[in-house]
């Protein structure tokens, strides 16, 4: 590939290309054929570009670019895939509305993404825009307004700008309405992000639980890892390689409160919700979100969750959001099951899935 068609690609991996991985890389690894029309993915070590549906083999997702228009693919140097034709013209009649809308978006990061502003801007009501811009994209039209608000905030704090400069470019219009979602977007305030999380301080206490030893951390806005394991020093040297900048204390005292609570969820004494501080992206939002409402001892399939969060293809895509689960039994992705009741895969491994599963049927049948 040639060093200009190399450098055009580096330069797009900005907050645009952020965006697109963090929020539509499911849809191209689960061939979903709703997004076709909606954006193109390329392939740097095939110079090829796809629909969302193309049946080809899935690249790793390192290697993906994606773009907005078969245009921009060409002229970064990409060719069309000649199994799925991604030129030929697109069947879905409501691709021309997303586009407008994300343009319109684009065009104003610091105006409110209301519907009822954007209905007026595209010429539509309100029920219908939302409804075809959700149905099609997956999320919400101020959805994508906050993540490429963030992503640009991100790209403003890496490249060594203020905060305020940052949240100004960024579109926020004040540092009230940045810091009031800061710690759920960031996990970290805007100005230790900056700084790559250096200094951020995190918590952690290890304690022993039905299912084996659990280390528990938590940061001053909530838990943010939950992990299991055989032992002390495995457990502590995976949380450091988690976050390697941030000031790691052990603290069994000042976290016992969490600890029980999540050792009483783990018996069934104790099921209330604990106050988290994780990052996720808008796909891994609504499968964790449906995970937390499957009743406790209860579970449900990876293809009821697809089901549930109007993503019926996605049942892979949503056993990966289940692994990347960083609050084990806080987020229950114990609960999800294959569809002929196996129990699948499991971060912390199988028999601590099967063991937790058992363990909460027992506590109803106490009840």
């Amino acid at each position: 590939m040639a060093t200009t068609q190399a450098l055009t690609m580096n330069n797009m991996l900005d907050k645009e290309q952020e965006f697109w991985q963090a929020n539509y890389w499911d849809a191209v690894a689960a061939h979903d054929s709703r997004m076709d029309g909606v954006f193109l993915y390329a392939v740097r070590t095939t110079g090829v570009y796809c629909k969302p549906s193309c049946p080809s083999r899935r690249p790793l997702a390192k290697n993906a670019v994606f773009f907005r228009t078969r245009e921009a693919a060409r002229r970064a140097g990409f060719r069309a895939c000649k199994r799925c034709k991604p030129d030929s013209p697109g069947s879905n009649p409501n691709v021309d509305l997303v586009e407008k809308v994300c343009r319109y978006i684009d065009a104003h990061p610091d105006g409110p993404a209301t519907l009822e502003v954007l209905s007026r801007a595209i010429g539509l009501s309100p029920f219908h825009l939302h409804r075809t811009f959700k149905a099609l994209t997956g999320i919400t039209p101020r959805a994508y307004a906050d993540s490429r608000r963030l992503q640009a905030l991100k790209a403003g704090l890496r490249d060594g700008h203020s905060v305020t400069r940052s949240l100004y470019d960024a579109g926020y219009g004040s540092s009230s309405r940045l810091y009031e979602g800061a710690a759920s977007k960031l996990g970290m305030t805007p100005a230790r992000y900056g700084k790559q999380g250096s200094g951020v301080a995190i918590h952690y206490a290890i304690a022993k639980t039905p299912i084996g030893r659990m280390l528990l951390a938590a940061t001053s806005q909530g838990v943010c890892s939950v992990q299991f394991g055989e032992s002390d020093g495995t457990l502590e040297s995976e949380l450091r390689r988690e976050y390697p900048r941030a000031e790691v204390t052990r603290s069994d005292k000042g976290l016992a409160k969490w600890v029980r609570a999540i050792q009483g969820r783990i018996r069934g004494e104790d099921r209330k919700a604990l106050p988290l501080d994780i990052q996720a992206t808008a796909f891994q939002r609504l499968v964790w979100e449906q995970l937390r409402d499957i009743p406790y001892g209860d579970t449900r399939s990876y293809s009821e969750i697809a089901k549930k969060i109007g993503r019926p293809k996605a049942a892979r895509a949503v056993a990966r959001a289940c692994a990347s689960n960083p609050v084990a039994v806080a987020i229950p992705c114990h609960r999800v099951v294959r569809e002929n009741g196996d129990p699948g895969g499991y971060r912390w491994g199988m028999g601590r899935k099967q063991n937790l599963l058992a363990l909460e049927k027992a506590a109803l049948t106490r009840s």
